[in-house]
């Protein structure tokens, strides 16, 4: 049995290795490589599982990390970390800077328990100073878990690939029926206006989702709404 010295040891070198999901993903290489992978990917839940270990409800609250606090949306994601911290819930976020920083920083100065899941990356996911408990993931698939794994609520607010790669990795967990059907609140007004066009126009158009699925997100035009949304579930 590992001892507690041998399991530190090995998060010692988690943390230690960077590019481990690059390295992972560049293609065919050796079963031992791979193994040595697997144990790696293994001791990264098992870390972020101790890392995040509360009872209170969470919400995830996903956006861009380029908005900087001058901006509205700054404000916005700042008012909905607060709003979500009074109504009880636990905000989780990306933990880095942007509307993820907003999101984090409103839920702290609200007396809210502030999460992040951060990433290694070379630019823009700095963990930003607003988290009460913060893990630095390495690969991607793991942080996306643990967004999704503790949180019965998904606020999207406006934001780029990665934005949209969480928010449409739920609605896919939803569609297929491997996560409960929690709600996610759109939020961001006239920046999601030509996505919502595409997938009213393009893809519900052509048959490729059902009317069912363009209810998964429901859009918020201010925080109390978005709050409404998230408790009349």
């Amino acid at each position: 049995m590992a001892t507690d010295n041998d399991k530190e040891s090995g998060f010692s070198l988690l943390r230690e290795v960077e590019g481990a999901e690059k390295l992972f993903l560049a293609g065919r290489r050796s079963r031992e490589e791979d193994l040595e992978s697997a144990v790696m990917i293994f001791l990264e839940f098992l870390r972020g599982f101790e890392s995040f270990n509360f009872t209170q409800p969470c919400v995830t609250v996903f956006g861009s990390a380029r908005f900087p606090e001058h901006h509205d949306f700054y404000q916005m994601a700042r008012d909905m970390g607060a709003a979500l911290a009074k109504a009880g819930y636990a905000v989780m976020t990306g933990g880095g800077p942007g509307l993820m920083e907003a999101a984090n920083r409103g839920c702290r100065e609200a007396g809210g328990l502030s999460l992040g899941c951060n990433i290694r990356l070379s630019r823009e996911q700095q963990p930003n100073p607003y988290l009460d408990k913060m893990f630095r993931f390495e690969h991607f698939f793991v942080r996306k878990v643990m967004l999704v794994k503790y949180s019965s609520a998904f606020v999207v607010m406006p934001g780029g690939f990665g934005t949209l790669d969480e928010a449409f990795e739920v609605a896919t967990l939803i569609q297929t029926g491997k996560l409960e059907r929690f709600p996610i609140v759109g939020m961001g007004g006239e920046f999601w206006t030509e996505l919502r066009k595409f997938a009213r126009d393009t893809l519900l158009g052509s048959g490729v989702i059902s009317r069912e699925d363009i209810s998964f997100v429901h859009p918020a035009e201010t925080v109390e709404e978005a709050i409404r949304i998230i408790e009349a579930r």
